[in-house]
């Protein structure tokens, strides 16, 4: 049995960095993760934040494909809510068409930021489509022609390259879990954000029973990890230990997972109604190759996945690439 290994990569800033560094990593990264055979390469999207560097993930995945060869990239993902799905089609044609057969498009459900960046991004914005319905106008766009009796019927998407962009749905949930089954796309749960065993096998389960894919075309599943893997057990647990998972929850029922319990705050205080913080240690694989090869095989058997995205929040570079090398080794002991 086979398994891809992919990465997520958020371009985080470093003590002592600032973005340019931050994005030279990325950049770095993708390269390491090319040589050593990573099947795909993934950048995220977050806004207003002193952390992370990786606004535009468009941007930075032209940049990407020009610095590398062989491996796939893509988004992880691109905030839909906050678009013109006719205009993030035209955006992942140009880069399918600059890089035949190389180009994601991992679409993300979360804001990506506080609510002031979301009133920014969303100013000219019809907010009154719900993203199920923007979801679906952007599989039309790049894959079906528009229905004659459709308003904009005639419209296509330029340019039209040879092989279009992959799409992919990106959730942590039931709901986006039978969206992908129901738009026949490929489903990745972000187990880092929810670790929850029980939904994510209710999710896997709804995905795959619910599946309409076309064409033949069979559910395929993906699982988004946060993983450390140092030389030893206690080193791995020493990095994964000061990682923190800070969800914070309004009144209104919305939930959102961010980085610290001041952007919780934050948060809520942007969103201006009443709000709780609610902090627990990160949902982090961590081990030495050996541990982290025993639980790799767990997961696989457990959940029949075949792919596995890798996130490493460790923000001193040099161990974060000795994690990602310390991973491919333990992978490819097993599956290759």
């Amino acid at each position: 049995m086979d398994i891809k290994l992919s990465i997520l990569d958020q371009s985080p800033i470093g003590e002592g960095e600032d973005a340019f560094a931050a994005l030279q990593n990325t950049i770095a990264l993708a390269q390491l993760a090319d040589r050593l055979g990573y099947h795909r390469f993934w950048v995220s999207e977050h806004h207003d934040s002193e952390r992370l560097a990786g606004s535009s993930p468009e941007v930075l995945i032209a940049h990407l494909l020009a610095k590398t060869e062989r491996i796939r990239i893509g988004s992880g993902g691109v905030m839909l809510q906050h678009y013109s799905p006719y205009k993030v089609a035209e955006n992942f044609s140009v880069l399918a068409a600059l890089a035949p057969r190389r180009v994601d498009l991992g679409i993300g459900r979360a804001p990506g930021g506080l609510p002031r960046s979301t009133q920014a991004l969303q100013q000219d914005v019809d907010e009154a489509t719900p993203l199920s319905e923007k979801l679906a106008q952007l599989h039309r766009y790049l894959y079906q022609e528009l229905d004659p009796d459709h308003p904009l019927y005639g419209l296509q998407v330029t340019p039209k390259p040879p092989y279009p962009p992959e799409m992919y749905l990106l959730g942590a949930s039931d709901a986006s879990a039978l969206l992908a089954a129901e738009l026949g796309l490929p489903y990745v749960f972000a187990q880092f954000l929810n670790g929850d065993e029980q939904v994510l096998h209710n999710a896997l389960k709804i995905y795959r029973t619910n599946f309409r894919g076309g064409d033949g075309a069979l559910p395929e599943a993906v699982l988004a990890l946060s993983v450390v893997v140092a030389d030893t057990d206690g080193e791995a647990k020493e990095l994964a230990g000061n990682m923190k998972n800070v969800k914070v929850r309004l009144a209104s029922g919305k939930s959102v997972t961010v980085g610290t319990v001041e952007q919780a705050e934050e948060f809520g205080r942007q969103a201006n109604e009443p709000y709780t913080v609610e902090v627990k240690e990160a949902n982090i694989l961590h081990g030495s190759p050996a541990t982290i090869r025993e639980r790799l095989r767990e997961i696989v058997e457990r959940t029949h996945i075949r792919e596995v995205i890798a996130l490493n929040a460790i923000r001193n570079f040099e161990l974060r690439v000795r994690s990602y090398q310390l991973l491919k080794e333990a992978v490819d002991a097993v599956y290759h």
